[in-house]
């Protein structure tokens, strides 16, 4: 039985106020539909997003053809509004360009909560979409004090990461008998709970997920990809009304700078651009965003929800660097090698053409050689 049905006014009321604050939204939004772009106040411009998808097997993807999950069709959502986007989480799952994600099949609120200190401190998003609770209401786990347990959750994630909006997904219908027997109730405490939450001036927002129906289901407890399509909209709802709000801060840098050997150079992106080609090049160290690398596990150097590429996947001497749309290509791997980096498939470095002490000098792959021009300062891998 959807939440809807069993409590109307309850839901609706609330919604309103939850959904509502420093935004005015249409009724739509209490059944996760996606506003009208009028309804809403458009921000100055799209906020940089770096997004932790935050949850159970229903975030990792199970059920989902290509294993996206909903994230690949909010991804493409929130890309198509003009954000810079960074997915992120120690997980990675689907066939998406940025599959990162904080996933994990099978588990209950308070085992997100005991690994949830570590990921946000180490990844610090800007969003949460938090879809949890499954598995406690079907394995009717202390069901009863489940709300409460969500209630810690988002304290604890507010706390972790304190300039994050926190988007809270209602449970999804599913076809089992338990996990339906105490869905309704669970739900019905999740208005109650956002409500004190942004009394308290956190940014935490709850996003219905009542469009979803039984005909959305790949098996009796995960949606099929129209299910997973029909939750994006409503985590993408989420977004635009925070946005709208002012909520969405810039993401706080986890990176650092990558230091050149030309003194007081620094590895940037060159205008701060995250389009797909921009210039990777050498400017004045400068501490912005655009010169906040992060060295992850998967061999890539990533700034702006992008990572370094060489263009065209070429090997030659000379061939230009860029930043791309992350895709595990050979072209995007990097090794520390001798002070600085090298792209293992080409053999090659990453070079400062001419040791040039000018900004906007696009880099280079270039024989490896050991000069200043390609040293740079090795980050710590995550």
């Amino acid at each position: 039985m959807k939440l809807t049905k069993k409590y109307p006014a309850l839901l609706a009321a609330a919604l309103t106020t939850a959904l509502g604050t420093g935004v005015a939204l249409p009724a739509a939004a209490a059944t996760g539909a996606e506003p009208p772009r009028s309804a809403v106040r458009a921000a100055a411009a799209p906020a940089a997003l770096r997004v932790m998808p935050l949850g159970d097997s229903i975030t990792w993807g199970v059920g989902s053809p290509s294993g996206n999950s909903y994230r690949g069709f909010l991804g493409n959502q929130l890309s198509a509004d003009g954000h810079a986007l960074d997915f992120v989480g120690s997980g990675r799952n689907g066939t998406m360009s940025d599959p990162d994600n904080e996933g994990h099949s099978g588990w209950r609120i308070d085992q997100i909560a005991g690994i949830a200190d570590s990921v946000l401190a180490r990844h610090r998003p800007n969003v949460v979409t938090l879809e949890i609770g499954t598995n406690d209401l079907n394995g009717n786990y202390q069901v009863a004090t489940a709300p409460d347990r969500l209630r810690s959750l988002i304290d604890q994630i507010t706390r972790d990461a304190p300039d994050a909006t926190v988007l809270v997904g209602t449970v999804i219908v599913s076809t089992s008998g338990t996990e339906e027997a105490n869905r309704p109730g669970f739900n019905a405490r999740l208005p109650g709970i956002v409500q004190a939450e942004q009394a308290a001036g956190k940014h935490v927002r709850l996003v219905d997920m009542s469009a979803l129906t039984g005909a959305d289901l790949s098996d009796s407890l995960h949606p099929n990809d129209n299910g997973f399509r029909k939750m994006a909209d409503a985590f993408h709802a989420g977004v635009q009304a925070a946005d709208a709000a002012g909520w969405i801060k810039p993401p706080v840098p986890v990176g650092g700078q990558v230091r050149s050997g030309i003194a007081g150079k620094c590895l940037d992106v060159n205008g701060g651009n995250n389009g797909n080609g921009t210039a990777a090049d050498i400017s004045s160290c400068n501490g912005s965003a655009a010169q906040q690398w992060s060295a992850r596990s998967d061999g890539t150097l990533r700034v702006l929800g992008k990572c370094l590429d060489v263009a065209g996947r070429g090997t030659a001497n000379g061939t230009k660097i860029q930043i791309w749309d992350c895709n595990g290509g050979a072209n995007q791997q990097w090794q520390s090698y001798g002070g600085g980096y090298r792209n293992p498939v080409s053999g090659r470095c990453l070079d400062d053409p001419g040791a040039s002490a000018t900004d906007g000098t696009q880099l280079v792959l270039w024989d490896c050689n050991g000069a200043a021009n390609q040293q740079w300062t090795a980050l710590p891998v995550t």
